[in-house]
């Protein structure tokens, strides 16, 4: 097999229902325009508060793909 070189960019999905929703968000978003996505992993889950009270979920997802450059 031949070796193959990934790259890795980070992403912020954002949900106003969970974090989960947040992370689909992100990978739906780069799968719009990156081919060969391989993995997603979460790094940090955060939520943005309003008088405090929960408005917005936020994920910090790392997604890889295949380097084609």
């Amino acid at each position: 097999m031949a070796e193959s070189v990934y790259k890795i960019i980070e992403l912020v999905g954002t949900s106003t229902e969970s974090w989960e929703k947040a992370a689909e968000a992100a990978v739906n978003k780069a799968s719009e325009n990156l081919r060969n996505l391989r993995i997603a992993e979460v790094g940090k889950l955060d939520m943005q508060l309003e008088e405090g009270k929960v408005v917005r979920y936020r994920a910090r997802v790392k997604v890889s793909f295949r380097y084609e450059g």
